[in-house]
């Protein structure tokens, strides 16, 4: 389970000093104010947003690679703050840069990853060898992944993420620059690693059809905060529409002096 809580970040941007471009000032940029959101245990959340909403900050701070002004991560129970390698033990992660050892196959690259986490060399290469099973990547386990496709890239990388068994999840936009039969072959993984193993699954995306047929919790985020959260189901009837892209416009871009974050419970999957 991943718990966030009031999480804030700014950063500092711009600023120049050089004498034939004139000064200009440094800018202070609010990428997340007050993100607050639980995923549970087998369960697919999704982090919906447009782009610029704070989603990929917000990820990169519950993977500690980045440190909050303010608010709190815990992985479960874990304060992420505190006990960083320790959180981490519990999170497979994989970001938008799958930057893969080209000269290595697959099997080395899941392999050498296994091992950066401690494991053994014959339990890394048997773990490598289930995942490939569960994420339908068997005859590619032994390919040098120079000149792989992205879909046989990212099923590398996702498997390099969770090599060492994670019971949490953290994808930030999984499916950019994937084909459709890769997209489906991503979700369908996905979703044999909630039923089968009962993992803690986050993804951040924009793109409704993947939160629609994923998803069995949404937060939404919009200028850095949370605006809602709840099932696809109960997002629509707050929003009083019936097609899941309108419920998103009206939530995310709805004026937020006039509306209030709203937390749906007791949403299941």
């Amino acid at each position: 389970m991943i718990r966030v809580q009031d999480l804030s970040k700014r950063f500092v941007q711009g600023g120049s000093g050089l004498p034939f471009l004139g000064r200009t000032p440094a800018r202070t940029v609010q990428a997340v104010d007050g993100v607050s959101f639980t995923a549970a245990d087998a369960r697919i959340t999704g982090l919906l947003g447009p782009n610029g909403a704070g989603k990929t900050t917000t990820l990169r701070m519950v993977s500690a690679l980045l440190a909050p002004d303010a608010g709190r991560i815990e992985v479960d129970g874990i304060d992420v703050a505190r006990s960083p390698g320790a959180a981490l033990a519990r999170l497979g992660v994989l970001s938008d840069a799958r930057g893969l050892y080209p000269r290595l196959s697959a099997r080395e690259n899941i392999v050498y990853y296994g091992r950066l986490h401690g494991m053994s060399a014959a339990a890394a290469d048997a773990r490598a060898t289930r995942l490939a099973q569960v994420l339908d990547m068997v005859p590619l386990l032994d390919r040098r992944t120079e000149g792989f496709s992205q879909g046989e890239r990212m099923k590398t990388a996702l498997a390099r993420a969770l090599v060492h068994d994670p019971p949490n999840i953290v994808l930030d936009e999984p499916t950019n620059g994937l084909d459709v039969l890769a997209t489906r072959a991503l979700r369908e993984a996905l979703r044999r690693l909630r039923d089968d193993e009962g993992k803690c699954i986050v993804f951040s995306t924009h793109i409704m059809q993947e939160v629609e047929r994923l998803c069995d919790h949404v937060v939404v985020v919009a200028q850095g905060r949370t605006v809602a959260d709840g099932t696809v189901a109960e997002l629509s009837r707050q929003a009083g529409q019936t097609d899941f892209e309108e419920t998103f416009v009206r939530l995310a871009f709805a004026d937020p002096a006039t509306t209030a974050p709203t937390t749906t419970t007791g949403s299941t999957r």
